[in-house]
C-alpha cells in the first residue's frame, strides 16, 4: 500500500555513506598536506611547526560536529530561514567594508574578540539556500526570461558587496545562480544571453579597480612584475615535482619561496612533494565528491533538495577549478582556497556545513506539499 505524502512527513533514510567517506578522505589528506606545507612557516613565525595544523584541526573538529548536527536536520527547516540567512550575509558583508580587518592587502575578515571569520564563506551557503527557496516556489514561471533575470537580480546586492574585495567569491556566487537556474529550466537558449551578460558584467567589474587590471597584466607576463614572484615560484614547484614528487615534507619552495604556501598556493607544494601522481589522485577525489553530489541531486525527494545539492556541487566544482587554474596560471590570481586542503578555519567550517546539508538531502526527508 503506497505511503501518502502526509504520512511520510519527517521520515528519513540513511545519509549517503559514500559522500561521508569522500569528505573524510579529503579532510585527512588536507590535514596531512597542510602540516607538511605549513611546518616551516609555523616554526619561523610562531616557533611551533604544528601551529597552523592545530588551528585547522580545531576548526575541522568543530565543522565535523556541525556537519553531523545539520545532517540530522530536515533541510526544509533551513530553507524556511533562507531569506533571513541571505539578509544576514549582506549585513555581515557590509560590516566587512566598514569595520573589516585587512590582511595581505585584502579586507575580508571580521573580528569578534579573539576570533575572526570571513562572511563571504557564509554568503555562498546563504545564496544556495535562497535560490533553492525562490526557485522551488515559482513553479509556473521557471521558463520565463523574466524569472531568470529576476532570480539573478536577487544576487546583485551580495555580489556587489562581496566583489568589492573578493572578486573570486563574487564570480562563484554568480556561477551558483546560473547553475541553479539551468537545473530548474528545460530551455537552453536563454543561457547564451545570460553568459554574454555575465561576461560583460565581469569585464566592467574588472575595469572598475586598477589593482584588478594589474592582476591581468601580471597574469599575462608574471616575469615583468615584482608581484608575479608568487606565481613564478608556484610554477617552479609544480615543474620540479615531476611524476612522483620529491617526497612528502621535502619541498624546497615552501621554505619561503612561495609566500604563505599553506593558503591559496598549497596545490603547487602538493605537486612538488607528491608529483603528477599525487596531484591527479587529489583531483580524482574531488571529482568523486562532485559526482556524488550530482547523484544526491538526481535522487533528491523534491525540487528544493535537488537545487540545494546542485548548488553545493556547483560551488565545489567552481572553487576547485578556480584554485587549480590560478596555481597553474591558467587564469589571473583571484585568491581562492582549495576546499578542505588550504588553511582557513572559516572555510572548512562552512564547507562541512554544506556537506551536512547535502547529507540531509540524501536522507530523503519529505515535507507535506514540498515534493513534485
Amino acid at each position: 500500500m503506497p505511503v501518502k505524502s502526509s504520512d511520510r512527513q519527517g521520515r528519513e533514510g540513511k545519509a549517503d555513506g559514500v559522500l561521508f567517506v569522500l569528505v573524510m578522505l579529503l579532510l585527512v589528506c588536507g590535514l596531512v598536506f597542510l602540516y607538511s606545507t605549513s611546518a616551516y612557516n609555523g616554526r619561523v613565525k610562531f616557533h611551533d611547526p604544528a601551529y597552523y595544523f592545530k588551528k585547522q584541526l580545531f576548526a575541522t573538529s568543530l565543522g565535523l560536529m556541525g556537519m553531523y548536527v545539520v545532517s540530522c536536520m530536515d533541510y526544509h527547516i533551513l530553507i524556511k530561514f533562507a531569506p533571513f540567512f541571505y539578509l544576514s550575509s549582506m549585513l555581515l558583508s557590509l560590516a566587512v567594508l566598514l569595520f573589516g580587518d585587512e590582511y595581505n592587502g585584502s579586507k575580508r575578515w571580521l573580528s569578534i574578540g579573539p576570533l575572526s571569520f570571513q562572511p563571504s564563506e557564509f554568503a555562498k551557503v546563504a545564496v544556495i539556500l535562497l535560490l533553492a527557496y525562490v526557485i522551488s516556489r515559482r513553479k509556473e514561471k521557471r521558463e520565463s526570461i523574466w524569472h531568470m533575470a529576476g532570480t539573478m537580480a536577487l544576487l546583485l546586492p551580495i555580489v556587489g558587496l562581496v566583489g568589492t574585495n573578493n572578486l573570486s567569491t563574487a564570480v562563484i556566487i554568480l556561477g551558483i545562480g546560473v547553475i541553479l537556474i539551468f537545473v530548474s529550466n528545460p530551455r537552453y537558449l536563454p543561457f547564451v544571453g545570460i553568459g554574454a551578460g555575465g561576461i560583460v558584467f565581469i569585464g566592467i567589474f574588472l575595469g572598475m579597480a586598477s589593482y584588478r587590471l594589474e592582476r591581468l597584466a601580471i597574469w599575462r607576463n608574471p616575469e615583468a612584475y615584482e608581484k608575479g614572484f608568487q606565481t613564478i615560484q608556484g610554477l617552479y614547484a609544480i615543474g620540479s615535482g615531476g611524476i612522483f614528487g620529491r617526497g612528502l615534507g621535502s619541498s624546497l619552495q615552501k621554505l619561503g619561496f612561495v609566500p604563505e604556501a599553506q593558503n591559496d598556493m598549497i596545490f603547487s607544494i602538493i605537486c612538488e612533494e607528491t608529483g603528477l601522481v599525487g596531484a591527479c589522485l587529489l583531483i580524482f577525489l574531488f571529482g568523486l565528491l562532485i559526482w556524488r553530489l550530482m547523484v544526491i541531486a538526481t535522487h533528491a525527494p523534491d525540487l528544493c533538495g535537488a537545487l540545494i545539492a546542485a548548488g553545493i556541487m556547483g560551488h565545489m566544482a567552481m572553487q576547485v577549478i578556480l584554485n587549480i587554474a590560478v596555481v597553474t596560471n591558467t587564469i589571473p590570481n583571484t585568491g581562492i582556497t582549495l576546499p578542505f586542503v588550504s588553511y582557513g578555519g572559516t572555510s572548512v567550517l562552512f564547507l562541512l556545513g554544506e556537506m551536512g546539508i547535502a547529507l540531509s538531502v540524501s536522507r530523503g526527508f519529505h515535507e507535506k506539499g514540498g515534493g513534485e
